[in-house]
């Protein structure tokens, strides 16, 4: 019987704005991806069999200094590829095609015509509106490629090699602006791939649940349980793969909104839920701290401390889940293609060399989207399944400056309002 493992598309990240929400569109079209740097070896891609390749988009031009170029057999791997705007122009650049600047940068809508609905743009209608954004383009097509759709400005927006399956467009499917883009990714990810749509959320939870019990055998696992979407869908993954040998945590750091301590106790007090009142703790070390980086070190580790001390007060406790995201992930490193770090990560900085204990993340790979959606098969009621996201370091980043209790006092006062007033008009589940 196949399963997710045997489909699988990897994305090549030139640096591209879009890459992660590229990932988004495949993932919800119940397909696996990953995001992976741009100059990954060739046989690195062999090792993980992806089902088709997408090139992203990306801010540099092919003919910079230093441009981003990836190997050219990742053209021989035999697989499908979609390269999207500089996407299409690196294939245009390694394969003997022609690229060059445009007479102007192109930016915004634009009417796209197409000329062959093979594959790629089947069931789509000959003139669709697309999103543009590029500065140079494809002026001549490579050996073996066919033209499949052009705009008033570029001659060549689409292009295929029908026997390879290497296809490349100059507009971006992925944006909300393109929008029959949707229909392109799946026609790629089902026609031309051949996927067949394992990814699912109920498949998740139960694959997550056998990965839980192989990693934690017999163990304990203490969790920080916020009372975030994150946390709690991490808990109750846990909790359903484990049982009692979850010991859930509820640290009150002083940095949450109005209420929340009481409500977080009653929704998950069928866990067992132990909690620490350590607002004196984390505001001692946030005093006199301005900059936002050092204080989601020290917040972070700051929590590490108290679930350090809470397992050695419990017992023997061997691993600690944190409710880690992909974007997380993504967000704090800089080794995914040329994309800059944009902020280190509460759940990904900030933990101490000497920490001994293991982690469990077993959200790692899911964007949040997926992560509400596992909630739902977890049975997660929906005023913590539909809850705002809140970051870990809580109010302490809408802070600038020191953070002081008055000024806490104050923002959830203000924090309160500006909820209630969304709930009473309709709108808390709109935005």
């Amino acid at each position: 019987m196949k399963s997710v493992q045997d489909e699988k598309i990897l994305i090549l990240d030139f640096g591209s704005q879009y890459t992660q929400l590229i990932a988004r569109r495949v993932r919800e079209q119940n397909v696996y991806c990953e995001i992976v740097p741009f100059n990954i070896d060739p046989d690195q891609l062999k090792v993980n069999n992806p089902s088709g390749l997408i090139l992203s988009g990306g801010p540099s031009s092919i003919y910079d200094k230093g441009a981003p170029i990836p190997d050219q057999a990742v053209f021989n791997l035999g697989v499908p590829v979609l390269g999207i705007c500089y996407g299409l122009q690196v294939i245009g650049r390694l394969l003997n095609g022609e690229v060059n600047r445009a007479a102007k940068r192109e930016f915004g809508r634009a009417r796209f015509n197409v000329d062959n609905d093979e594959g790629l743009f089947e069931e789509l209608t000959s003139s669709l509106d697309v999103w543009m954004s590029h500065g140079d383009q494809l002026t001549r097509i490579p050996e073996g490629f066919t033209k499949i759709g052009h705009t008033q400005n570029a001659d060549i927006a689409a292009v295929a090699d029908f026997k390879r399956k290497i296809f490349g467009v100059q507009f971006h499917p992925e944006v909300a602006h393109t929008p029959k883009g949707t229909l392109i990714i799946r026609n790629f990810l089902y026609r031309i791939c051949g996927c067949h749509g394992y990814w699912t959320p109920e498949y998740f939870v139960e694959s997550s649940v056998q990965k839980i019990r192989d990693q934690v055998g017999k163990g304990k696992v203490v969790c920080g349980l916020s009372g975030g979407v994150d946390s709690a869908v991490t808990a109750a993954l846990i909790y359903k793969a484990i049982g009692k040998q979850l010991i859930p945590v509820f640290v009150d750091n002083g940095l949450l909104r109005k209420e929340e301590s009481e409500e977080v106790q009653k929704t998950f007090q069928y866990m067992d839920l132990q909690f620490v009142d350590a607002s004196d703790a984390f505001l001692k070390d946030l005093k006199g701290i301005t900059d936002p980086e050092k204080k989601r070190k020290q917040i972070g580790k700051r929590f590490i401390r108290i679930f350090e001390e809470k397992a050695a007060s419990i017992g023997k406790i061997d691993f600690l889940a944190q409710g880690t995201l992909y974007p997380d992930v993504i967000e704090s490193t800089s080794t995914w293609g040329p994309s800059a770090t944009i902020k280190s990560h509460h759940n990904v900085g900030g933990l101490p060399d000497t920490m001994r204990l293991k982690l469990v993340e077993p959200l790692r790979e899911l964007f949040k989207d997926e992560v509400r959606a596992a909630g739902r098969v977890l049975s997660l009621p929906d005023h913590i399944i539909n809850r705002h996201p809140f970051p870990g370091p809580g109010l302490a980043v809408r802070i600038l400056g020191e953070i002081t209790k008055e000024r806490l006092d104050l923002l959830r006062e203000a924090d309160i309002l500006f909820i209630n007033e969304l709930k009473a008009c309709g709108w808390y589940d709109k935005v």
